[in-house]
């Protein structure tokens, strides 16, 4: 999933009250509906956003689009094409201009995805484990969700912040900037692979308490309600506790540096929980053990810079995560890859990417299967064995103006959904983003 922070749009009438009620109005930096230098496509609504924004109230409406079609291999070796979409939101109160709280701010965020993905029609429907997404905004079907409800508030000069509500764990984990269409490249890839732990547009009452010590040195910790229900899309907005199966601890320590200018971010994560999962091995599906650990690392550095500039240059990246024990679907993951900002003095806005990531199955998961194979169901409808899967992806990202982003991809897949037997399959995809 990618890492992106979200906010609502209000306008007219209920804009013009809060701004009348306010006593705010007045002259601000106003943007024109679709003038290609506004950072919005509905521009600046006449000063009002502007003038809202300095009186602590931040709006947005942000829009994101994934199409793809199987061009060649998968499991049906089917050309189909499938879109998949998510509206996002949400308003950002800073309660020290609002309610003279210092150094306090609250987020309330809803998302609203739509869609399908050609995953249904490249991956192996009878595998145990699931491998990656080449539409990862499909995560979690169409359905319309409270994504996040926090408070956060800091201390001493922010070296000290407090972050209490309904949060998806990608917030402040294993984060990332991804501009790609894969899963695999995404932010907070422990939410793709651990048991009980849940991206965006999932959230969960927690609490975040990070460290600062230095201006690039943090350290952060948070404890995740873990509760299944909050899967469910009837469950969009109920922010019910009962059904509480137990609790998720991430802990990660980071380097955010700047050398010679150009910025680094470098972390490294381990998590456990205390819940129950399924347990594969030489065994019914019916065995579950409380072993859930894992550890991640993130590692991102601008190598250079072009004209001198900062904003254009080369970026290197990596990823990895290892789960451990019998509960482990994907048990090792890894990714490398390069983004280039700025490629192009015609079009110093525009960037571009390739990425590479592995995914290997836990080899209990095929203990499972062969013994799951030797049972009379499994004579009859046996189920594949899994190995492992790579993903490949290189993309071009045209910003066509502040608010508008055309980003073509071509994606290989090897061992779609890590089955050697489904044929390894070449995918054409485009994601649009916009900012309204």
């Amino acid at each position: 999933m990618m890492d992106v922070t979200l906010r609502v749009i209000r306008i007219g009438g209920a804009s013009a009250l809060l701004l009348g009620g306010l006593g705010i109005i007045g002259p601000a930096q106003a943007y024109s509906a679709f003038s290609p230098d506004s950072p919005y496509l509905l521009g600046d609504w006449g000063g009002e956003r502007t003038a809202l924004e300095s009186a602590g109230i931040s709006f947005d409406f942000d829009y994101v689009g994934e199409a793809a079609t199987i061009l060649d291999g998968g499991y049906h070796d089917s050309h189909v094409a499938k879109y998949s979409d998510q509206f996002a939101v949400g308003a950002n109160f800073d309660l020290d201009k609002l309610a003279g709280i210092p150094a306090a701010e609250f987020q309330v965020t809803v998302t609203n995805r739509n869609g399908h993905s050609v995953n249904d029609r490249m991956s192996d429907p009878g595998a145990t484990v699931g491998g990656s997404s080449v539409q990862e905004v499909q995560g979690r079907g169409p359905v319309t969700r409270l994504t996040q409800f926090w408070y956060r508030q800091r201390f001493f000069n922010d070296a000290l912040a407090v972050k209490l509500g309904r949060i998806p764990f990608g917030d402040d984990f294993a984060t990332i900037d991804s501009n790609f269409q894969n899963l695999a490249f995404g932010s907070a890839q422990p939410g793709n692979w651990g048991n009980n732990i849940y991206n965006w547009p999932i959230a969960q009452w927690a609490a975040v308490i990070r460290a600062n010590f230095t201006p690039e040195w943090y350290a952060q910790v948070g404890a995740f309600n873990i509760n299944d229900s909050n899967l469910d899309n009837d469950n969009g907005f109920d922010l019910r506790t009962s059904g509480t199966e137990g609790t998720l601890f991430p802990v990660e320590v980071g380097y955010t540096p700047k050398l010679d200018g150009m910025a680094g971010a470098y972390k490294l994560g381990f998590y456990t929980q205390n819940v129950e999962n399924r347990a594969y091995g030489d065994g019914p599906d019916t065995r579950t053990s409380d072993t859930n650990t894992g550890l991640y690392y993130v590692v991102q550095q601008q190598v250079t810079q072009r004209g001198g500039n900062a904003d254009r240059g080369l970026t290197l990246f990596s990823m990895g995560n290892a789960n451990n024990g019998d509960t482990a679907g994907i048990d090792r993951y890894v990714s490398i890859g390069a983004t280039y900002a700025g490629p192009f003095d015609a079009r110093p806005q525009d960037d571009a990417g390739i990425g590479l990531a592995y995914l290997h199955v836990n080899d209990d998961v095929n203990d499972y299967v062969g013994y799951y194979n030797a049972t009379p169901a499994g004579s009859l409808s046996p189920l594949p064995r899994q190995g492992h899967e790579y993903d490949a992806e290189v993309y071009y990202s045209f910003n066509l103006t502040n608010y508008l982003t055309l980003r073509p991809n071509l994606q290989y897949v090897a061992n779609p959904s890590a089955v050697d037997s489904v044929d390894n399959a070449w995918v054409a995809g485009t994601m649009i983003t916009a900012s309204f």
